[in-house]
């Protein structure tokens, strides 16, 4: 019998010939992640049950990315980060990427592949649960507990359930005014927040292939939203291009066989699908931007593993550009490298940064988490009182920026920004060109672009573009 990709990853960690959905298998880690929320806890269990003198079981391995807590004046997250510092120094590890210093990177799940550590074929487990991120390339990764990562720490194994997959194919190229965000909240509505659990979520179909490897690992980073235990999308062209660009080090992709047996298929036809909101307090309470058009906005939020990347300031900013901001907008990179992009890569001529600074945003000082977790009382964007926001991050629990009073929405770059300078939930559509009517002059497709060069092969310079034209919303063609 076939295998799908994610049993062919687990079968050949275990040294298998096959795997099939409920197979309970030993499997071969290629890297540990953790970071400064729950790093200083796995350490503990780690010495606790490895003794105080272990050694892990791969320095080359483990990789610690400090993200979550850290530009703060709190001193218990201090700690935190002082006790990453003392266990990285004992351990001799190459891979510390600390606060403060040049090899400072930011949030974990866009600093792995930047830094060249996800790669096909492989396995990936990190103590935070959108580490299912790097299954847009086409590894098998997920998120642990501190438990489980001290195993790993000291054997290098873990005992793992093979899930069943689920699939879901994206017909057609997404229109100008979707993004990837919009695919995912979507099918979270669709499915709902426990649709997939404990099931891979494999991702397929032209309208997936055609999207950027950021937009892929925007795809991916919200599985667990549906419960999923991995997110997974083939390896293609620009998965290897990318990967390449990052590492020298060899791997193994693989792919679905051709009798593969899926727990489900589900289609999707992109042109259906409209700019989604997922309301209130679940990332399955979905509506679209146009049905919750009015509703008034204290905060918008671009950021996070989900929005913060340079390809999601792109999207924000064709809508931002020569335009103010009526609610308080905060921007902050994902990474150092994303915050590099913003003060170089160019739109008609301004960066990035010159575009939210003169819609009147807050562009955040160091890239990191900040609110999308809440954090203590002084983090950058968090949401302290009974605010109303829309926000690019993955969740909208009660509580899950900050205050338990607060309405988050979530929601794609595009519809963000239109939100933002409206001061209210607004369709993006109303400040987008549309495809059946004349392109604004000077606006170029790349390959495979979608006309707004954040599909296909992936960001580049817009510099002497020219904006879309703002083409007003009616009719039912929308």
């Amino acid at each position: 019998m076939g295998m799908t990709m994610t049993e062919k990853v687990l079968a050949g960690h275990a040294g298998r010939k096959s795997a099939v959905p409920g197979d309970n298998i030993w499997v071969d880690v290629d890297i540990l992640m953790t970071h400064d929320v729950c790093g200083p806890g796995t350490i503990g269990i780690f010495r606790k049950q490895f003794g105080p003198t272990a050694r892990v079981w791969d320095r080359e391995k483990v990789i610690i990315i400090p993200d979550h807590y850290i530009f703060t004046n709190d001193q218990h997250a201090h700690r935190n980060i002082d006790v990453l510092r003392a266990f990285v120094k004992e351990q001799d590890l190459p891979y510390y990427y600390d606060v403060g210093t040049d090899k400072y990177k930011g949030v974990c799940h866009i600093a792995l592949p930047e830094e060249g550590h996800t790669r096909p074929g492989e396995v990936l487990f990190g103590t935070d649960s959108h580490t299912c991120t790097a299954g847009a390339f086409g590894e098998f990764a997920t998120g642990i507990g501190n438990t489980d990562a001290a195993l790993i720490m000291g054997i290098g194994k873990l005992w793992v359930k093979v899930p069943e997959t689920m699939r879901f194919e994206f017909e057609g190229p997404l229109p100008p005014y979707l993004m990837a965000k919009d695919l995912i909240l979507h099918i979270i509505g669709d499915i709902g927040v426990d649709g997939a659990t404990y099931r891979a979520m494999e991702f397929a179909g032209d309208g997936v292939m055609s999207l950027s490897i950021e937009e892929r690992m925007t795809l991916c980073n919200m599985v667990i939203e549906a419960g999923g235990k991995n997110g997974i999308i083939p390896v293609d062209a620009v998965t290897e291009a990318f990967v390449k660009s990052k590492t020298a080090k060899p791997y193994q992709p693989v792919a679905d066989d051709r009798d593969a047996r899926f727990h489900s298929r589900r289609r999707y036809k992109t042109a259906d699908i409209q700019p989604t909101v997922a309301k209130p307090h679940s990332p399955d309470n979905r509506g679209t931007a146009r049905e919750c058009k009015g509703t008034r906005l204290d905060r918008a939020y671009i950021g996070s593993c989900t929005g913060g990347k340079l390809n999601d300031f792109m999207a924000a900013a064709k809508i931002l550009k020569g335009r103010q901001v009526k609610a308080d907008t905060y921007i902050v990179p994902a990474t150092t490298e994303v915050a590099k992009g913003l003060a170089t890569t160019r739109l008609d001529g301004q960066t990035l940064a010159e575009i939210f600074q003169q819609a009147g945003a807050k562009i955040s000082q160091g890239a990191s988490c900040a609110a999308c977790l809440g954090g203590p009382s002084d983090t950058f964007g968090r949401l302290n009182k009974s605010e109303v926001c829309i926000s690019t991050t993955n969740r909208n629990f009660p509580g899950r920026m900050g205050s338990k009073t607060a309405q988050v929405y979530l929601a794609s770059p595009y519809t963000v920004a239109a939100s933002a300078i409206r001061g209210e939930i607004t369709d993006p559509r109303e400040f987008l060109y549309q495809p059946e009517l004349p392109r604004p002059h000077g606006l170029e497709d790349g390959p495979g672009l979608s006309g707004l060069a954040l599909h296909g092969g992936g960001l580049r310079d817009q510099g002497g573009n020219h904006r879309p034209a703002r083409v007003p919303v009616s009719g039912a063609s929308l």
